[in-house]
């Protein structure tokens, strides 16, 4: 009983202790991300050198292309939910489910016997639910491990966030901080790397193009000619007009 006790102070004083760091938030812009720095470190031991390209701008100079983009691509209600879009959820656990299926049949084929053997199957593309705040709250904190005691502490840091900053703010850190290549993070960056301009002066297409990248940047960073970024791009710009900015 006496290390239970233990074990729920500790889980207590590290929720004050999120607590505490995201109220600093509020205000001060946090100066990297704990997946940043595991990105970098990453970088660091395998390669030699030091990436790590990123200039933070203010929510003002970020265009409002790329914000309508962004919340286009990654979390259309990102406006209307407290941090979970349930529904979102679902239709990604569905979507995984049938993936899986199809992969399950397509692994087993007849042969000349009659009998089933099992053929090499490509792995299901697995669809993400994660709304914007949810994937700040797992960039900011936490590690990149699948575990349900990782994806609860997910859900609180996201409650937390959603409850202490303003929609606005939670925007602003995300794009400030979100990767967009090797070494490459946050929108001004990534205007740069990509454009050659400042992230204010980003287009509807630009901005589109960027936001497709997020869910696998340094795939799609080696791919600039890739016909699915420029087919999604397209669809993602086609939808920004009707996203509303907080």
């Amino acid at each position: 009983m006496r290390l239970v006790g233990l074990i729920v102070i500790a889980g207590l004083a590290l929720q004050l202790y999120f607590v505490a760091r995201i109220a600093v938030m509020i205000a001060v812009n946090p100066e990297s991300t704990a997946f940043q720095r595991s990105e970098t470190y990453r970088v660091a031991t395998t390669t030699g050198s030091l990436k790590w390209r990123q200039q933070w701008v203010p929510y003002d100079k970020i265009s409002d292309n790329l914000k309508r983009a962004v919340i286009a691509s990654e979390d259309a209600s990102f406006i209307e939910h407290d941090g979970v879009d349930i529904e979102a959820l679902e239709k990604a656990w569905d979507k995984n489910a049938k993936a899986e299926q199809r992969v399950q049949k397509q692994g087993s084929r007849a042969t000349p016997s009659g009998k089933a053997q099992l053929a090499p199957a490509k792995a299901p593309k697995i669809v993400g639910g994660s709304t914007i705040t949810q994937q700040l709250a797992k960039n900011l904190f936490l590690s990149g491990e699948r575990t349900l005691l990782r994806k609860g502490q997910e859900l609180v840091l996201t409650l937390m966030l959603e409850m202490m900053l303003s929609k606005e703010r939670i925007l602003e850190i995300y794009l400030n901080s979100v990767e967009w290549g090797e070494g490459v993070f946050g929108a001004e960056a990534a205007a740069q790397h990509y454009y050659r301009k400042p992230a204010a002066g980003l287009s509807a297409y630009e901005a589109a193009r960027l936001a497709v990248m997020l869910p696998r940047p340094k795939y799609f960073e080696t791919r600039s000619g890739s016909g699915y970024l420029a087919s999604r791009a397209g669809t993602i710009a086609a939808r920004m007009g009707g996203v509303e900015l907080p």
